[in-house]
């Protein structure tokens, strides 16, 4: 019996092309922040990441993937202003998910130590799409990374509402902040 199973084909899973890079993300060791500023004051909030994975090639520059997080986690810390931002504003519970999906790297992915890249690729927020160019800071160790970014997302002009009223003016965008951490699944030769 043995010697019939060692003579079936065997199903070894697929390998990535050489020069891609896998990466998943770990959602419980990375944190999105974000602040709108108003005429009164700077308020300041978090979500939490759902799940992610980026298959980067380092030849081409080709990226393809998602980082999906969690829009009915956004919190600000004030439940009355909370619920209206879910309510009127992200309708969180008709569109839970805010995700980024990459098709492009601009700059030196370098196998091991930091760099800084542009990503280039679609956000989707609120039944929409939009392109978007992500400044990021990442460094690889081992079989680990980790990366930052920093970039605005214009929610107002994207179609969503408006929090702000007659007395309170909020900016027309938000500022957003990524720390994320993950594994390399399969890391590209030096």
């Amino acid at each position: 019996m043995l010697l019939v199973l060692s003579a079936l084909p065997q199903h070894a899973a697929p390998q990535p092309p050489a020069g891609e890079i896998v990466l998943g993300l770990d959602p419980a060791q990375s944190k999105v922040h974000w602040a709108l500023g108003s005429t009164v004051h700077t308020v300041h909030g978090s979500f939490a990441f759902k799940k992610g994975n980026l298959h980067l090639d380092t030849s081409t520059g080709k990226a393809r993937g998602e980082i999906v997080v969690d829009a009915t986690s956004g919190n600000s810390g004030n439940d009355s202003r909370d619920k209206k931002m879910h309510k009127e504003v992200l309708e969180s519970g008709q569109y839970a998910d805010i995700v980024f999906r990459p098709d492009r790297v601009e700059g030196e992915i370098t196998p091991r130590g930091a760099f800084t890249v542009q990503v280039h690729g679609l956000f989707a927020l609120h039944g929409g799409e939009h392109e978007l160019t992500i400044p990021v800071q990442a460094q690889f160790a081992g079989d680990h990374w980790t990366a930052s970014a920093k970039f605005n997302v214009p929610f107002i002009d994207w179609g969503l509402k408006n929090p702000g009223n007659f007395f309170l003016k909020v900016n027309h965008a938000v500022e957003i902040e990524l720390e994320m951490q993950g594994s390399v699944q399969n890391p590209a030769s030096p």
